[in-house]
């Protein structure tokens, strides 16, 4: 099977040996988005503007390989503090109003560039 790399200005730059996004047959991965603004650098630190950021940042990346969110068919949250669950789903929940994707959601010790929330995603084509 052939795999595409998937890459977008609309989401930041990977800091590591990564792509933002693998295309593999009708399947598109987005690596953990965190919540950096891809225009200025900037880190967001509130957990819904975080949240936000990290699900526009995945957005990006799946139209950037002809997919969309509402083709999302299972996503993987990653939180710093568990007590940010519920203000984080309000924001989540805006994203798939309707047959939301399955989930999974655990806190983790330490993220990258100790980021609030990062956020991963499988779509299909």
């Amino acid at each position: 099977m052939m795999k595409e790399v998937i890459s977008t200005n609309g989401a930041p730059a990977a800091i590591g040996p990564y792509s933002q996004g693998i295309k593999a047959g009708n399947l598109v991965y987005t690596s953990g988005q965190i919540p950096l603004d891809p225009q200025t650098g900037e880190l967001i630190s509130d957990i819904k503007k975080a949240t936000e950021r990290s699900l526009e940042n995945v957005k990006a990346i799946l139209e950037a390989a002809g997919t969309s969110m509402d083709k999302v068919i299972k996503t993987a949250v990653f939180l710093k503090d568990m007590n940010d669950f519920a203000a984080m789903n309000e924001v989540y929940g805006s994203y798939f109003k309707e047959n939301p994707p399955a989930r999974s959601c655990v806190q983790v010790a330490r993220l990258p560039k100790d980021a609030v929330v990062e956020i991963e995603a499988i779509a299909v084509i």
